[in-house]
C-alpha cells in the first residue's frame, strides 16, 4: 500500500466508532495491569494474553476494514458451516473449563467457538434477511431463519454455555421479531410465550426444579453458593463509592475476596477501584459506541449493510447490559464478559472484527 492510499485509509477510518472501542479496551488492560500492582510476585501472562488478542484483533479490524462487507454476503454459508463444524467438534475435542467444554487449547492459547458463532450468525441473518427483503415472507423462509439460529443455539447449549446461547438466541430473535413479523404478530407471539411459560411453572415443573430457577433469578437465595460471587460483587460496587478506592488498592478484589475480576466482574472491580465516577464513565462510553452504531444503521444505503450493523449493536448492547445487570446484583450471573473490557482472547479478537465490518460499512458508504 503506498502512502498515499495508506494516508486516505486512515482518513476514512471512523474514528467515532473507534475511539469508544479503544477507550474501553484501554481501560480493561489497565485494569489487569492493576492486579498485580500489590503481589509480591505479580503473574503478568493473563495481561500479556490480552495484548496479544489486542493486536490480532486490531489486525482483523484494519483488514475487514479495508474489505468490501458485501462480499461477506457470498461466504457468509461457508462461514456458518464452519462454525456449526467447530461447534460440534469442540464437544468432542474441546477443553472444559468450569464445566463447560467450549474451548480449543492451541500452543499455550484458547479458542472459543462460540464467540466466531456470534460473528457467522449475525453474517447469515444479515444477508438471509437482505436477498429477501420485499419479497413475501413465506413461512418456509421464515422457518429457515429459525433454523439458522437453533442449530448454534442448541450446540452451545450441549456445552453447556447458557451465557453465550442467551446472546446467540437474542440476535436470531432480534432478527425475527423486527425483521419477519408485524407489530400485531409480535404481540401475539409475546402472549404466547407468556401463558406457555406459566403453564409450565403451574403445572409442569416440580418444586426443586423451580428452587433451581428461582436461585440462578435471585443468587441472594443461597448466599454461600451460586449467590455468593454476585454478594461480593455488590459489596466492590458499593465500596467504591464517588470516587472509588484507587487503583491496585481495593480489598475486594486484591484480596480475592471477589472472583473473576478479569471477567466476569471487572466492571465491579472498576467501580471499587475508580468509584462511581468511573463506572459511569464507562457506561457513557458504551453508550456513545451505541449511538454511533444506530446512526450508521439510519444512514445506511444497502440492507445488508443495515442488517450487519444491527446484529452487531444486539449483540454489544445485550452482552453489555447482561454483564453489568449481573455486576450489580440485578440479573443472574451467566458467565458473560464485558464487552472489549474484560479478558478473553477470542471474545476481544471477534468483537474488533465485528468493529472492522462496521468500518468498512462506513468507509465504503462515507457514512459521517
Amino acid at each position: 500500500m503506498s502512502l498515499g492510499k495508506y494516508l486516505r485509509f486512515i482518513k476514512e477510518i471512523d474514528w467515532l466508532l473507534l475511539v469508544p472501542v479503544l477507550l474501553l479496551v484501554f481501560l480493561g488492560l489497565a485494569t489487569l495491569y492493576t492486579a498485580n500492582l500489590n503481589v509480591e510476585n505479580p503473574d503478568w501472562t493473563v495481561l500479556n494474553k490480552q495484548l496479544i488478542s489486542f493486536s490480532i484483533g486490531m489486525v482483523s479490524l484494519l483488514a475487514l476494514a479495508f474489505f468490501d462487507y458485501r462480499r461477506l454476503a457470498s461466504h457468509s454459508l461457508a462461514l456458518y458451516v464452519l462454525t456449526i463444524l467447530l461447534l460440534a467438534a469442540v464437544l468432542v475435542w474441546g477443553k472444559t473449563i468450569r464445566g463447560t467444554t467450549g474451548w480449543f487449547s492451541i500452543l499455550g492459547f484458547s479458542f472459543q467457538p462460540v464467540e466466531l458463532a456470534k460473528l457467522s450468525l449475525i453474517i447469515a441473518l444479515a444477508s438471509f434477511y437482505s436477498r429477501r427483503r420485499g419479497r413475501e415472507k413465506t413461512g418456509g423462509a421464515i422457518f429457515l431463519s429459525v433454523i439458522l439460529t437453533l442449530i448454534p443455539v442448541g450446540l452451545t447449549m450441549l456445552q453447556p454455555d447458557f451465557g453465550s446461547a442467551a446472546i446467540l438466541l437474542s440476535i436470531g430473535g432480534a432478527y425475527f421479531i423486527f425483521l419477519s413479523l408485524k407489530p400485531k404478530q409480535i404481540i401475539f407471539l409475546m402472549l404466547i410465550v407468556i401463558v406457555v411459560a406459566t403453564m409450565i411453572w403451574n403445572y409442569v415443573l416440580v418444586d426443586y426444579q423451580k428452587n433451581r430457577i428461582l436461585v440462578f433469578l435471585d443468587p441472594a437465595r443461597d448466599p454461600l453458593g451460586r449467590g455468593y460471587n454476585v454478594r461480593q460483587s455488590i459489596i466492590a460496587v458499593g465500596s467504591g463509592q464517588f470516587l472509588g478506592r484507587g487503583l491496585g488498592v481495593g480489598p475486594q478484589s486484591q484480596l480475592r475476596f471477589l472472583p473473576e475480576t478479569a471477567t466476569d466482574f471487572i466492571f465491579a472491580t472498576i467501580c471499587e477501584a475508580l468509584g462511581f465516577l468511573g463506572g459511569t464513565v464507562i457506561l457513557i462510553i458504551f453508550i456513545w459506541l451505541f449511538f454511533r452504531m444506530l446512526n450508521i444503521i439510519n444512514k445506511a444505503r444497502d440492507n445488508l449493510s443495515a442488517y450487519l450493523v444491527f446484529g452487531f449493536l444486539v449483540a454489544f448492547f445485550v452482552q453489555t447490559a447482561i454483564n453489568i445487570g449481573m455486576n450489580i446484583g440485578i440479573l443472574p450471573v451467566t458467565g458473560l464478559p464485558l464487552p472489549f473490557v474484560s479478558y478473553g482472547g477470542s471474545f476481544l479478537i471477534i468483537s474488533l472484527s465485528m468493529i472492522g465490518v462496521i468500518e468498512s460499512v462506513v468507509r465504503r458508504q462515507r457514512i459521517i
